[in-house]
């Protein structure tokens, strides 16, 4: 059975595959043919001749009506888990004949979603087909697929065609951010004393604290921020940067993906790494993410569009070998019981999943919140630790 399946999907993507109907117009071509050179009958000939020649034409047909259509796709924005993904796919027609009665299949990858089909009744010379739809997300990732397949069996319907176009995807599921009004293990993590820059701060920043810098306006900026002296000695408007100052730390939130995690408790640590590195950049925290990478790597990442990125790529690791240590800052280590020791410096704390009398390798000394991976998260992030 999956030898044929296997043909059959040869002969489409390579050929033409007939149809059911196909296969019993051929089974009756060959049949009168067989009666016919029995009998000598000539009116057999004909019928078996006109049957046989029905099939050519339906054969030849269908690449033909594939021909010369391009597809292209484009850039799929990234989502958060449980936000549908906005996938939209253009087929245009540079032909001078109209095509139309094709399917269009979109074949996802199993762990995003089925395979997804539309239908095209006709598309004029020189148009364009738009197809917009929605996937739905329940986990992270980064999701890939290669192609875009057209396939046909008009106008006769007795032969399927199916061919692949290049349109490459890459589909983007950052973890899901829980929404935390408190959460002790941060707040209280590392010395409070101490003034420190907000990290990297956007060119949209602060609109309040000290100025930092002078650029040339662009449209859309307050007004309020022209600083007209300047201005008027440029000949041209100029804003004001401006930059808050912040009575907080650097945190590092550190991943431990060499532990040996079960799937669920994974998914967790990971929703909670997000969780925290998005809270402490709304607390005035300058945040990182960290994870064990080998010795000469820049392991540490600050910018939200790479942490959201490693954190929807990571996975678990329990074999790596010359894994680097976290950084001597303060850190919020995410790591599954049973671990070996971290030295970390004082005012970390640690987040531990499982419950194992080898978890007693782990620096006590460290405020510790264990986590139930049956219990919600979001919860359990919010009380105090001990």
């Amino acid at each position: 059975m999956k030898f044929a399946a296997r043909f059959t999907n040869w002969l489409e993507q390579r050929w033409v595959n007939p149809a059911y109907v196909g296969w019993v117009l051929l089974g009756l071509a060959l049949f009168f043919f067989a009666a016919a050179t029995n009998t000598l009958a000539g009116w057999l000939y004909v019928i078996s001749g006109v049957m046989l020649a029905l099939l050519m034409v339906a054969a030849l047909l269908p690449p033909r009506n594939l021909q010369g259509l391009v597809v292209t796709r484009s850039p799929i924005q990234p989502v958060t888990a449980c936000i549908p993904l906005a996938i939209e796919l253009r087929v245009h027609n540079p032909q001078r004949q109209p095509k139309g009665l094709f399917q269009v299949i979109d074949s996802l990858p199993a762990a995003l979603g089925p395979v997804q089909v539309t239908a095209v009744r006709t598309l004029p010379p020189g148009q364009t087909y738009t197809w917009r739809y929605e996937v739905p997300t329940q986990r992270r990732g980064i999701y890939r697929w290669p192609r875009v397949d057209l396939r046909t069996a008009a106008p006769l319907g007795l032969f399927w065609c199916r061919r692949s176009t290049e349109a490459p995807a890459t589909a983007v599921v950052y973890p899901q951010v829980l929404t935390l009004k408190r959460c002790p293990l941060l707040d209280t993590v590392g010395p409070r004393d101490g003034q420190h820059w907000r990290y990297n701060p956007l060119a949209k920043a602060d609109t309040q604290g000290i100025t930092r810098s002078l650029r040339p306006y662009r449209w859309g900026d307050p007004t309020r921020l022209i600083h007209w002296r300047t201005s008027a000695r440029y000949g041209e408007l100029r804003v004001r940067e401006l930059e808050t100052i912040t009575a907080s730390c650097e945190v590092v939130i550190a991943l431990n993906t060499t532990a040996r995690w079960d799937e669920t408790s994974f998914e967790q640590a990971v929703v909670a790494a997000a969780s925290l590195y998005t809270y402490a950049l709304k607390q005035g925290f300058t945040a990182a993410l960290w994870l064990p990478s080998p010795a000469g790597q820049d392991n540490l990442l600050r910018e939200s569009n790479r942490v959201m990125y490693a954190l929807a790529e990571v996975a678990p690791a329990p074999i790596a070998q010359n894994v680097m240590i976290p950084p001597q800052q303060s850190t919020i280590w995410l790591t599954a019981a049973g671990t070996e020791a971290v030295n970390l410096p004082t005012g970390s704390r640690q987040i531990i999943w499982g419950s194992s009398s080898a978890a007693a390798a782990l620096v006590s000394s460290l405020s510790t919140l264990r986590v139930d991976p049956n219990e919600p998260l979001e919860t359990q992030l919010q009380v105090n630790v001990t």
